[in-house]
């Protein structure tokens, strides 16, 4: 029995299902971390997602390619082509220590800290500079009291039927690092029809769980200590500067000062440029690193917020992101793939217009769907339903955005998912 992970220990040949042993100091491409000591003292499994799926394939060439790479396969790498998007939040509370650890575990070579700032100008990772109210446990602590927006119970009407949607807004900026740091990270989630606050913040999707949300869990993180862990676990990192909900600038907090200060976080701790992939989904943040980070600027990630097909941006909009020193563009993964006549996924007009343009790009976010075999998939697959007919798809579109599309790396909720096709394929 293995003491740390509670799981037997296996004595496997190589043609048997694997034991997805990974070791931090071992993994191909990357170089041991400072503290090796601490990267090499966990080892870590895909567990079973991955091969659920590869199982729950179509019978074709990539489901029985996917399944030789499992027998034949003894210990997975780290990839990174493997993003992980707030750490693992398909199970765990996002943007948390234990987040990212699970993250790193399951092979994931690039981890992501979504950066925000406190009332006293400290950064931190949280996907939102106002979403405590779903991301933490701030309304069962005294902390409420500083929440903008105080909880509101659901009101309804003499038959039952919801009027008005409990809510709350509670954010970063009223709070200081040290009070922030007294929080308990928690799955994101309301309860729209809670008339308390513990009804409102019991509302995980079922295919979630709190399983890893429990008491002594959740401990959230400063950027500087995430920085700091991710160097630890010989990781490259992705710090995305989240638009800020308050007017800037923020008590003379400027958003280029906002900017400058994540790169200088980076500079602080030593990380090299080559390890970082700084993002934000505003185009003024990327050309304010294009003009003042150099060399961060050279691998910055321009995030695509394109609800929909319409809004997608063209072939003379993809160029001109291009010729301002864009590099890499990341839009969500419906964005990269259509539909051809025989309605199987192939790259999209904006996939083939962003090479063209001499783009790189970037897929977000695998594993954050749900069930995508419904018939309505959800936004990440938008107008992708008759190509997505089993779970094991997801495989499918993974195979086209590496292969055909030429992503240079996907985000997942499940990073063990895209580690395990990254080890198959030979990605490094």
């Amino acid at each position: 029995m293995n003491r740390r992970t509670g799981w037997p220990r296996l004595a496997l040949s190589s043609t048997a299902w694997p034991v997805i042993a990974i070791s931090a100091i071992a993994f191909a491409g990357f170089a041991a971390p400072a503290a090796a000591v601490e990267a090499a003292a966990f080892a870590a499994q895909l567990g079973p997602r991955p091969f659920f799926l590869a199982d729950d394939m179509s019978e074709g060439p990539l489901k029985a390619e996917l399944q030789a790479c499992i027998a034949r396969t003894a210990v997975y790498k780290r990839s990174a082509f493997s993003i992980a998007h707030r750490g693992a939040p398909l199970q765990f509370p996002e943007h948390t220590r234990q987040s990212y650890m699970a993250a790193a575990r399951m092979g994931a070579g690039v981890l992501e800290c979504d950066v925000t700032f406190t009332k006293d100008k400290e950064l931190v990772c949280r996907h939102s500079q106002n979403d405590l109210h779903t991301t933490t446990n701030i309304l069962a602590t005294p902390l409420a009291s500083t929440c903008i927006k105080p909880f509101t119970p659901a009101s309804f009407d003499g038959t039952g039927k919801l009027v008005k949607a409990a809510s709350a807004e509670c954010r970063t900026s009223d709070i200081t690092l040290a009070e922030f740091k007294t929080l308990r990270g928690k799955m994101d989630a309301a309860n729209p029809r809670a008339t308390t606050v513990a009804e409102y913040m019991a509302a995980t999707p079922t295919f979630r769980t709190d399983l890893y949300s429990g008491a002594g869990s959740g401990t959230l993180l400063s950027l500087k200590e995430s920085i700091a862990l991710f160097k630890s676990l010989g990781v490259k990192q992705t710090p995305e500067l989240k638009v800020p909900v308050v007017a800037m600038p923020f008590d003379g907090f400027t958003q280029e000062a906002y900017a400058q200060k994540l790169i200088d976080e980076l500079v602080q701790a030593g990380v090299p440029p080559q390890d970082v992939f700084p993002q934000s989904f505003q185009l003024q943040d990327i050309l304010y690193w294009v003009q003042h980070a150099e060399p961060f600027s050279r691998q910055a990630v321009f995030l695509d917020e394109s609800r929909n097909r319409a809004a997608l941006p063209d072939a003379a909009q993809l160029k001109a992101w291009h010729e301002q020193g864009v590099r890499i563009v990341a839009p969500p993964i419906y964005a990269l793939l259509e539909l051809d006549a025989q309605q199987k996924l192939v790259p999209s007009r904006y996939a083939r217009d962003a090479k063209a343009a001499g783009l790189q790009m970037i897929a977000w976010s695998l594993d954050r769907s749900g069930f995508i075999a419904t018939g309505s998939p959800g936004f990440y697959y938008q107008g992708l339903a008759p190509a997505l007919q089993r779970e094991g798809d997801v495989l499918q579109a993974l195979d086209v955005l590496a292969r055909e599309v030429g992503v240079i790396g996907v985000f997942s909720d499940w990073p063990a998912t895209v580690s395990f096709y990254a080890q198959c394929k030979g990605l490094p």
